[in-house]
C-alpha cells in the first residue's frame, strides 16, 4: 500500500516543476532570529544546535541537530532562538553573502546553531492548486528516520559543495538535488504523519482514503459516485464523505472534478489540441460547460491555456 501512496505523490509532483534558487550555510549564536518573506519556498537542515520555526499558519516546532524542515508553500516563516525580533533574511544575505563564501553569521554570545538553508520555487500553470495540497511545514526529525537514512545530511553537504564550486550544469544539478531532498522529505512525512493530519499528503497516510484517491487518479476521466468511491475505500457512504472532506479539504466529487481539470490543463499544452476534444475527453458534454468549469478552476479560459496561460487562483 505504501508504494501506491508514493505513486500518488509522484502524480501530483509531475504537475509542478521545482527550480532551486539559492543555497547557503548559517552559523547562528543565541539569541538570534531571521524572517523569511513570502515568495520562495525553503528548507533548513539543522547540523548543530536547535532552531524554533514559526510557519505561516502559526504552527511552531523546535528542530534539533539532524532534523529537516521544509516549508513548501512559500508563504513566509520565522526562525530563531532566544525570542529576539527577527531580522529579514534578505538584509543579512545582501550584507554578508558572497559567491565564494555562501555563508552568513548572526547572533550574540550564546549557543551555536548551524544550518544549511536552500530556497526553491514550484513553477507551472497548476502550481497554485498543487501548493494548496501541501502542508505549511514539514518537520522530519532525526528520530523519525531509520539509521540507514543518512540522506538529509549527505544531500545538504553535496548541495553546498556544488554551489561553492560551480561546474558546467551546476544550476540544473542544484535544482535536481533540491528536488530529491524535498520529495524524500514528503515521502518520509507521508509514512510517519498521523492519519488525522489535514491536507492531501496527510490523507496518503490513511489506507482507506488513499485507495479512493488512487482510483480517482488512475482513471481521472471516469465519473464515479460517492457511493462507488466509498465502496473502494471499504467505508459507509456518510463516513467516507466526512473523512475524505476532513483530510482532503474538499468533497469527493469536487476533488474528482478538480483533478480532471488539472489533467485537462496539461492536455491543452500539447500541439494541435482542440478545446472541444479535451472537454469531451474529460467528461463535458459541451464546450460551454467545459469552459465555465475550467475558468472557475484556473481563472482563465481553456483557449488561453493553449497559449501558455498563467497561474490563476485555484
Amino acid at each position: 500500500m505504501l508504494a501506491s501512496r508514493v505513486d500518488l505523490l509522484s502524480q501530483v509532483l509531475t504537475l509542478i516543476r521545482l527550480r532551486g534558487e539559492l543555497i547557503f550555510s548559517a552559523e547562528l549564536t543565541a539569541p538570534w532570529g531571521l524572517a523569511f518573506d513570502a515568495g520562495s519556498a525553503y528548507f533548513h537542515v539543522v547540523l548543530e544546535g536547535a532552531v524554533e520555526v514559526t510557519a505561516s499558519d502559526g504552527r511552531r516546532v523546535l528542530a534539533e541537530a539532524g532534523d529537516l524542515l521544509v516549508l513548501p508553500q512559500g508563504s513566509g516563516h520565522n526562525i530563531g532562538i532566544g525570542g529576539v525580533p527577527p531580522v529579514p533574511i534578505r538584509e543579512v544575505l545582501e550584507a554578508q553573502m558572497r559567491d565564494e563564501q555562501l555563508a552568513i553569521r548572526l547572533g550574540g554570545n550564546g549557543a551555536t546553531t548551524h544550518l544549511i538553508t536552500g530556497a526553491f520555487r514550484f513553477e507551472g500553470d497548476n502550481m497554485p492548486t498543487m501548493l494548496a495540497v501541501l502542508p505549511a511545514l514539514i518537520h522530519i526529525s532525526k528520530a523519525l528516520r531509520s539509521q540507514e537514512e543518512a540522506w538529509v545530511e549527505g544531500i545538504a553537504h553535496f548541495l553546498l559543495a556544488e554551489a561553492r564550486e560551480p561546474h558546467p550544469g551546476a544550476s540544473l544539478m542544484i535544482s535536481r538535488l533540491i528536488d530529491i531532498l524535498v520529495i524524500r522529505a514528503m515521502r518520509t512525512w507521508v509514512r510517519t504523519a498521523p492519519p488525522e493530519k489535514r491536507g492531501w499528503l496527510g490523507a496518503l497516510a490513511d489506507a482507506r482514503i488513499s485507495r479512493a484517491l488512487k482510483a480517482i487518479h488512475d482513471e481521472p476521466f471516469r465519473r464515479r459516485t460517492v457511493a462507488e468511491l466509498a465502496g473502494i475505500a471499504g467505508m459507509s457512504r456518510s463516513s467516507f464523505a466526512e473523512r475524505f472532506a476532513t483530510l482532503i479539504g474538499a468533497a469527493p466529487l469536487h476533488y474528482q472534478t478538480r483533478w480532471r481539470l488539472l489533467m485537462a490543463n496539461e492536455m491543452l499544452k500539447a500541439p494541435d489540441t482542440r478545446v472541444s476534444e479535451v472537454g469531451r475527453r474529460v467528461g463535458y458534454d459541451s464546450d460551454a460547460a467545459f469552459s465555465r468549469a475550467f475558468k472557475a478552476q484556473f481563472g482563465y479560459p481553456p483557449a488561453q491555456a493553449m497559449r501558455g496561460g498563467f497561474a490563476g487562483s485555484p
